[in-house]
């Protein structure tokens, strides 16, 4: 693996666009724009943690800001305006953010405050549309994550951490979700009668990339690997980091689409990340290239 930028405190919503790699760093409260050889550029910084990444058609950049449980629209300007608004509409923080071609904004939440000891709650998933309206698209989600959108541009995958399992939606014209599928079950959901429980899953999925086979590179963020899974399970190959670091979020890109972003830290552990700037970036490269849809 090519370590790529070694500075940061905690990456997540890692994506490949317009040449470049694109990360939110929470605990520094902005994000990033890296060029190919790991030149590195802050693009926004926040007030409150940034997560999940995307654009509209038009080429903004939409930002999830946890914390403030909004979509945040960054104008060709660079200044700030609220796209969307969960609040009301999510349990607890939002968290990552698929982004379809029309602009429709899939956002993930954790559905209650792990860090507090509540008791685990399963939540919704939102989307906000071109305009920025909310909606409920699905719900009874073990902790949704990380999504894509696989290669024919219709079906999402959301990775739900917490039920060691990814589900599968199909997308109407409307930007909603029907026909809920297993795309990949890795083991029995784990209870969650208390919060030492729903830690205890065979596989922990996190962060999502899709491939032009419509595989899916998934983050385990309980077990500090990376895993290329087929529709219906399989694991068909899987990477570990030189330190074992914990792997939260991956971006397939590149200037040929054959690299895999890897963002790693020594755990995700909130006081101890905010205070160091041990965060890698990790790149490999990997034989099927990222989708395009």
């Amino acid at each position: 693996m090519e370590k790529l930028v070694d500075d940061g405190h905690f990456f997540e919503g890692a994506r490949w666009h317009d040449g470049h790699w694109w990360v939110s760093d929470l605990y520094a409260k902005h994000v990033r724009r890296i060029a190919p050889d790991g030149t590195s550029q802050v693009v926004a910084t926040f007030d409150n943690q940034p997560s999940g990444l995307g654009w509209l058609p038009d080429g903004r950049l939409l930002v999830v800001s946890m914390q403030d449980m909004q979509i945040l629209r960054i104008e060709p300007d660079g200044s700030k305006s609220v796209h969307a608004d969960f609040n009301g509409h999510v349990g607890f923080w939002t968290n990552d953010m698929v982004v379809d071609a029309r602009g429709y904004a899939y956002v993930s939440n954790l559905g209650f405050n792990m860090w507090e000891g509540e008791k685990p709650t399963p939540a919704d998933l939102v989307c906000a549309a071109p305009d920025g309206t909310v909606s409920k698209v699905a719900s009874d989600l073990l902790f949704p994550n990380g999504m894509v959108i696989l290669p024919d541009g219709k079906t999402l995958v959301v990775a739900e951490t917490f039920g060691d399992r990814m589900s599968a939606f199909t997308i109407g014209e409307d930007g909603s979700l029907s026909d809920r599928r297993i795309f990949a079950k890795f083991g029995p959901p784990p209870s969650w009668e208390s919060t030492e429980d729903y830690v205890k899953g065979t596989f922990g999925p996190d962060g999502c990339a899709v491939d032009a086979q419509g595989c899916v590179w998934v983050a385990d963020a309980l077990f500090n690997r990376v895993c290329r899974v087929a529709d219906g399970g399989e694991i068909l190959e899987e990477l570990k980091t030189p330190e074992n670091y914990g792997i939260y979020s991956c971006a397939l890109g590149g200037p040929d689409g054959h690299s895999l972003l890897l963002c790693t830290a020594p755990d995700y552990d909130q006081d101890a990340r905010t205070r160091n700037a041990e965060a890698v970036l990790y790149v490999e490269r990997v034989s099927v290239p990222a989708a395009s849809w």
